[in-house]
């Protein structure tokens, strides 16, 4: 079992910068792939990046591709999010996911994180 916890999110400009964290709990997160998803109003949950279980292989949804990085720290059970030169259109709820294969989410979700980008 992982229970995981995000952490970070809130109000930014566009153009500004934001960082969301997703502790997790259980020794076997080290094993597991994770990834970050979000949900804006009205529209489905979609991927936003992911990494593998030893961090060394990365993916990013085009949209975030150059602005986003995600990277984990296995010894803190921490993944996280940095998001720079952010955009009204990333306004949404972002979810931490664990146990992703091939960018299909995992059972494991946070209960996400608000994200609201101001204009």
């Amino acid at each position: 079992q992982v229970q995981l916890v995000e952490s970070g999110g809130g109000l930014v400009q566009a153009g500004g910068s934001l960082r969301l964290s997703c502790a997790a709990s259980g020794r076997t997160f080290s094993s597991y792939a994770m990834g970050w998803f979000r949900q804006a109003p009205g529209k489905e949950r979609e991927f936003v990046a992911a990494r593998n279980w030893s961090g060394t292989i990365t993916y990013y949804a085009d949209s975030v591709k150059g602005r986003f990085t995600i990277s984990r720290d296995n010894a803190k059970n921490t993944v996280y999010l940095q998001m720079n030169s952010v955009k009204p259109e990333d306004t949404a709820v972002y979810y931490c996911n664990a146990g992703l294969v091939n960018l299909v989410p995992g059972r494991y979700w946070g209960q996400g994180t608000q994200v609201t980008v101001s204009s």
